[in-house]
């Protein structure tokens, strides 16, 4: 059946009627999820993962690399990463249903992530611009666990969506959750290429804070509104799944 939705105040709605219902996840599927929890787990060391973009692979990356490629698939054969599960975990989004420890950490892992990359390149390019030097690395080495941690903490506490203890608010939660994670992925990759077509200068750096602000901001609307995948909000209290 055709997806439906309508536009209420400009935000497009998903129908949870008009959705196919999945009873269980197909081997293919369950596999691509896989690599996106590898990426997850690898990047959470943030100032390993600068050094990779300033140097590329040392044997520091390789051991982390392996130990992460070795615990999400243990993780993932046994259905405890988020889409990995034989079967979709949530099928009713209003139904008051516990919140299994290992959404709970995969979705704090990420969330620390999304926030702390954002904040300090964003830092780091305004200090550039401001000043003339660089010092994102000694920003990433100071404060990149401060901000991941609190952001960790809040998970731990049940304080961020899609982390609560309960699944019953997933239908909107999954929404800030997922725009926050197109708006740094989309502006991460941007913001690289321009690192390598513009000078190095206060105004080339002043542009690429523009670009990276600009797009953080227009995907965040864009995700708001329910123009992006798996942004809008299901009305609740009918049968849907969740990944």
């Amino acid at each position: 059946m055709p997806e439906a939705n309508v536009q209420t105040a400009s935000l497009k709605i998903e129908f949870d009627t008009d959705r196919p219902i999945r009873y269980r996840n197909k081997g293919y599927y369950r596999v691509l999820h896989w690599p996106i929890w590898i990426f997850v787990f690898f990047i959470a060391p943030g100032p390993l993962t600068f050094d990779l973009f300033e140097r590329g692979f040392d044997s520091r990356l390789v051991t982390w690399l392996s130990v992460v490629l070795v615990g999400t698939g243990i993780a993932g054969l046994r259905g405890r990463l988020p889409g990995c599960e034989p079967a979709p975990y949530i099928i009713r989004f209003t139904e008051d249903r516990p919140n299994p420890l290992y959404r709970r950490v995969c979705y704090t892992t990420a969330w620390g992530e999304v926030v702390a990359f954002a904040l300090l390149n964003i830092a780091g390019l305004a200090y550039a611009a401001a000043t003339g030097e660089w010092r994102l690395k000694q920003m990433y080495n100071v404060a990149y666990f401060p901000i991941a941690g609190t952001m960790w903490l809040l998970g731990a506490l049940g304080q961020l969506p899609r982390v609560k203890r309960s699944t019953q608010g997933e239908g909107h939660e999954r929404r800030y959750f997922y725009g926050s994670v197109w708006a740094v992925t989309i502006a991460q990759p941007v913001l690289w290429l321009l690192w390598k077509i513009l000078p190095a200068s206060r105004i080339g750096d002043a542009a690429k804070l523009a670009v990276f602000v600009g797009i953080l901001a227009a995907v965040g609307r864009m995700a708001r509104l329910g123009l992006l995948p798996r942004t809008r909000p299901i009305v609740p209290g009918e049968i849907a799944v969740s990944d």
